[in-house]
Parts: C-alpha cells; structure tokens; sequence
C-alpha cells in the first residue's frame, strides 16, 4: 500500500447503525484464558476502556512478531523540527517525545518489530526527494538503529524501485533500466548484501528480509516468472551470505481472489526460490474475510512448508482529514464497514481479528505487521489555504507526504498527478495531534485480553439482493450482527411475511422486506432490499460462464475471464499488458423493431491522456459510440448507449474499444447489459 490515490467511498449498503440508538449488549469480557498460558498460568487480562480478545501465543517466547513500519516518521520528525520546533508525538502521560522516546513507546505497547521500507534512490538529479519519507539506505539505517536501541527487530523492505512498488507499478530503478535480467540479477544482488552490511555495521537487529514488495504482477520492472523468480533468488542469496539467521520473505497481495496466492507460492516452488517467508498484505476493505485469509495462508503454508505473514494491514478511528490532504478511507464512508467501527476500539478489533486469523493458520503463523500508524498530519488542517501551503512545503521540503512534485521525473503518470500529503492519517494509531489512542496498545493486550469495556451493537448486516425477472426469492435465514467490542456473530432473522409475498419477482422494480433479529433479548430492526430487474437480452453479461463463445475479441492486451477485481459476482473480462493496450470485445444479438440501452461497467487506470476507451451499438455501418474515463481502480464508470431498431430480425452489435498507448494499462469490464423498454 501507499498513501496516496485509491481512494473509498465504503458503501452504504451492507449495515443497519445502531450507535445512535445506544442497543447495548452485556457480553463476558474476562478472555477465554483456555485456549492457552504465560508461564504456565493463565494472563491475569488488563483493565481498559477497548476490548481485546486474548490470543494464545503471540507473546514473544512464542516467537510472534507483532510489527509496526513507521517509514515515515523520520521524515516527519525533520518536517516538525523546521515548522515549530516540536516533536509532536506524545506519551499516554501527555509528554512530548523525541524520536528515541517515539521507539521507546512502541516497545512499550507491544511492538516487538519495525518493518523499514527501502528505496534504492528516491531523489532527482539535484538531490530533491521524491516522498514518502525519503527512504533510502541511510534514512532506513538511522530508524533501524532508533528500533534497535529501543529492543526490536527490524524488518527490512526492499522494494528495489526507486519509489513505491506495488500490484500495479513495479518500476526499475534509475540505475539499472539498461540492464540485461542477468546485469539487473547481479545489481539486486550486490546492492541487497551491500545494505544488509551497511544495517549490521550500523548495529541494526535485522531479522527479516522482504526481497520485494507487493509483487503480485511483476517485479523490479519484469513481469515474466523466469525473470522474477531470477531476482528474488539474487536478493534471497544477498540474504543468506550476509547472516543466514535473517528470515527472507516474499510479499504478495489480494487474498481475496480465488488462487491468487496459491498460484503465486507455486510458481515460486517450481522455479525453487530459497525462502522462508510467504507475506501478503490484508486490508479489509479490500481483500475479502478473515476465514478466507486463514484459509489461503495455511493452504500456502502446508503446501510448501513456509511461514506466513500479514506483512501489511490497517483500520481508520476516524473518517475525517487531518492534513489537507484525501484519505484512502474518506469521509461520505458510513460509519460501519464490514465488522468494524472507525474508532480506536474498530482498530482494536481489526488488528486482533487479523492475529486471529493468522494463529489460526497454526504454528506456521508468525506474524502481523500494521502499516503506517505513525504517518499524521505534519500540521493539522484548519481549512485555509495558508495551511494547506504550508503543509505542502513541508512535504516538498522533507519527503513526509505520500508524494513531491520532483516524484514526477520518475513517474510521471502517478506520482507526478497526484503528489500530496498522506492519504492514511486517519488510519494512524494516534489522532491528529501525535496523542497515542488506545489502539496502540493492542499487540500489548492480546497477549493477556482486556476486561471493563462496554459492548454495543453497532450494525445488522443489511442485504442488498438483486434478481433478473422470472427468479425466485430467497431471503436470508441468518444476518451478521457486529458489536463495538466484541467478536461479530451471525444471528437468526425473521422477515415480514406480509413484505415477503408483496415482491413480485415477475414485475421489474425495488422492494423493501423488514425484518427482526433478537440480539440478547432485544428487537432489533434489519432490512433487505430486493430489486427485480428486467430480463436482459444479452448472454453471459457478467462474464460468471466459462463459455465465452458468445463474445468476440479481436486485439490481444492480456484479455481473459479472470476473477480480478468484478463490480458483482465472482469473475470479470480483464485486460492488462506491460505494453500498450488495443482491443474491442463485442456480442453479436438479433433485436426486434424498438428502443433499446446498451450499458455496462468499467474500472481501470494507467491508461494515458490519449487513451480511445468508449462503449458502442454497430447497426449495419451505422455505429453509435459513448466515450468513457477509466480513472482509477474500482472507480466504475457506467457508459450507456441509447439506440433505435427500425424493424424486426435487425443484427445488432453491442461492444468496448479500449486503445491506450501508454504501457501497463489495466481494468475491468462487466455487468453488460441490454434492455428494451418497448413490449
């Protein structure tokens, strides 16, 4: 992840709130002290005002690693010591503290491990950072020592790019562009051994190695497996020359999606990369249930005998902006998303059901690292302009926004657009201020659970249900009910028998089905919306069906049905190439006399200012076309084109042109449809 662009408008559907109706629940809060034991007696659990479960084996005789990568925070330090002197981080006491006295605090809460991010030069050709908190070798050498001093580990994340590496860019640094895979092999080499030695003459505790970051679809500027497989064994071999004790890991993402990682830790066996360590990144508003990352994990980790890590995850405790800047989860979110609350006890709650998640993989399951909780505003945004523009100086200046215009020379598309502030300030574990929330103390709690905190309902799952005329109904037995401090549960619904039988599933529109869910004696309301849609005309729209015969594809841009990124059900048309992209995909039909509206959804990015992309209806050698902006990821457009058919058994031809010159665009098509107003 980085702090910048994607940004969310969690949806509204999906959740009753009941915060304001003040339902309270009076669960039992002593922990369930069975499932194991610190010394060989049961944690005595510590009184708070959030509720932490207690996890068996997480202590640090149990070897868990419970890490915080606070990247940015020197950056953040130099930018406080120019604008007022200050530190602006504080202890629970209310004391200021220095950088030391910063480290010193997370060791305090829990923290046992740092994860550094590392870029291999993240500065223009006169020295100006690009962001993100200027982190070279150097920057990383003088946290890691902070890190080191204060008794924790250090993660090492090499991202090997001069800026951020992640699923959609992984950009080769400066330096090694001209390089055959087999220069770049012995430059990845020879730079990771050069900096693990740099670290240890430094005195830095190393004790884990990322050899890439978020790699799921390429690697230092290669995306074929021979070739990527041939740098991780180069950074893995750098690894074990320097201390073969330092764990080497491997970084990947979307756990959501069906093989995504499987595939991925297969590759890496067939190609036989030495390593120890499969780490993915787990955001819950975007990679799917805490069950299936359990489930991924220990199918990765008994198949290949390998550790596993959550080496990226994060939670808001609040939705407002702190700096001026847009957040990754913004305000216009409601205030439940899936089974957490934006506050310190959901960020509670998040980071516990994630350890959860990966002690359930068994002992194979060594670890949480939560991304970024110190990246807070440099100066806090009151709404003037002279603010925002002394924030951007400072960014500018120290590197501690996601991104400096000089970022631009290097990307252009992405850095050099949206450069700013951080886009997770209201993801950090202290408010905007530098005060630590409870949160903080969260890897401190799991270790012996938490009493005295107040339980409340905060939401009932509300379904959305969409059906295509002529189905049947199906309403849910059981609804997720969420609690503010406590694990959620599903629970039995019962519906409004009168509401139920008034949808009529023959009729296209929006019914309302009410229902009750009795939650420890009290009734609380839930509803369900069902909408009825119109048979449309076209087959396979959603692309859920293996048979794709019924679609035409002419140009070839990495076009398949994939499970990447669908607006509903589980598959989509995909399209991404490292090159340019140029391809139509279209459906032929024959329509009747009529009124007719072709539509569908779409979502991608890297396209350029010059990309061709536009949906259109081809009636004979008339076409009729409806342009559309692909302008970033799960940002669906919803292009409709409007058309007339003159007389019966016309054929008609319904389609995407997606033409973009600039290399490495990507995005989804589906949810098409065609319908007809006329009888």
């Amino acid at each position: 992840m980085k702090g910048k662009k994607k940004y969310l408008g969690i949806a509204a559907a999906g959740l009753v709130l009941l915060a304001a109706l003040g339902v309270i629940l009076f669960k039992a809060l002593t922990p369930s002290n069975g499932i194991g034991s610190i010394s060989g007696r049961d944690p005595i659990p510590q009184e708070a005002d959030i509720y932490v479960p207690y996890i068996a084996g997480t202590t640090d005789a149990d070897g868990f690693m419970r890490g915080m990568d606070v990247s940015s925070v020197l950056a953040l330090y130099n930018s406080w010591q120019e604008a007022d002197g200050s530190s602006h981080f504080k202890n629970f006491e209310g004391e200021e503290l220095d950088i030391q006295g910063f480290f010193n605090l997370l060791h305090d809460t829990g923290t046992n491990y740092i994860r550094l991010r590392v870029w291999n030069d993240p500065f223009d050709a006169d020295g100006n950072g690009y962001g993100g908190g200027n982190v070279d070798i150097n920057a990383a050498i003088e946290m890691g020592q902070y890190a080191t001093n204060a008794g924790m580990k250090v993660l090492i994340d090499f991202h090997y790019s001069d800026f951020w590496a992640d699923p959609n860019k992984q950009m080769v640094p400066k330096a090694w562009a001209d390089l055959t895979i087999d220069e770049k092999a012995d430059a990845l080499y020879e730079y990771t051994k050069d900096c693990l030695l740099q670290l240890k003459d430094a005195g830095v505790d190393v004790g884990m190695v990322q050899v890439g970051n978020e790699t799921t679809n390429g690697f230092c500027g290669e995306v074929n497996w021979p070739n990527i497989t041939q740098l991780f064994s180069a950074g893995s071999r750098a690894v074990r020359e320097v201390d073969s004790d330092i764990l080497v890991a491997i970084h990947f993402t979307n756990p959501e999606k069906a093989g995504n990682l499987a595939n991925r830790a297969k590759k890496l066996y067939n190609y036989e990369v030495d390593y120890d360590v499969f780490a993915c990144s787990y955001y819950p508003f975007w990679h799917g249930s805490l069950e299936n990352l359990t489930t991924v994990l220990k199918d990765v980790a008994e198949t290949y005998d390998k550790k596993v890590v959550v080496a990226e995850t994060s939670w808001a405790f609040t939705l407002e902006d702190g700096d001026g800047n847009g957040n990754t989860v913004a305000v216009g979110s409601n205030d439940t998303v899936g089974d957490y609350e934006f506050s310190a006890q959901g960020q509670a709650s998040e980071i516990a059901g994630v350890i959860q998640a990966v002690k359930n993989v068994g002992e194979s399951g060594i670890g949480v690292f939560y991304w970024e909780p110190a990246w807070i505003p440099v100066q806090v945004y009151d709404g003037t302009d002279a603010k925002l523009a002394e924030n951007r100086a400072l960014w500018e200046k120290f590197g501690s926004g996601w991104a400096s215009s000089y970022a631009g020379v290097y990307d252009p598309n992405d850095a050099g657009r949206y450069y700013g502030g951080s886009a997770v300030d209201n993801q950090a574990l202290f408010d905007f201020e530098g005060n630590p929330l409870e949160s903080l103390n969260t890897y401190k709690y799991v270790q012996t659970g938490t009493t005295g905190a107040e339980i409340r309902v905060t939401g009932v799952e509300s379904p959305v249900l969409d059906y295509t005329q002529g189905d049947a109904l199906s309403l849910p037995t059981e609804l997720k009910v969420t609690y503010s401090a406590a694990s959620p549960e599903n629970l039995p619904v019962v519906w409004n028998e009168a509401e139920a039988a008034a949808v009529d599933m023959n009729t296209p529109g929006t019914y309302t089905v009410h229902g009750i869910v009795m939650v420890s004696e009290e009734e609380v309301e839930a509803v369900c919306a069902v909408t009825v849609k119109k048979a449309g005309l076209l087959k396979n729209p959603g692309f859920e069906d293996a048979d794709m015969a019924m679609y035409k594809v002419e140009g070839s841009s990495g076009n398949d049905r994939t499970n990447d990124d669908p607006h509903s059900g589980s598959y989509s048309f995909h399209f991404y190439n490292s090159g340019t992209v140029d391809f139509t995909v279209e459906q032929t039909v024959t329509l009747n006399a009529g009124h007719y509206v072709f539509s569908l959804y779409a979502q991608g990015g890297d396209v350029g200012e010059d990309a061709n992309t536009f949906a259109y209806v081809k009636i004979g050698d008339n076409v009729i076309s409806e342009p559309f902006t692909l302008i970033g990821w799960v940002a669906w457009q919803n292009p409709e084109v409007s058309f007339d058919v003159d007389e019966d058994g016309v054929e008609v031809t319904v389609g995407v042109n997606i033409t973009a010159a600039q290399n490495g665009a990507w995005g989804t098509l589906d949810d098409w449809e065609l319908l007809t107003d006329s009888e």
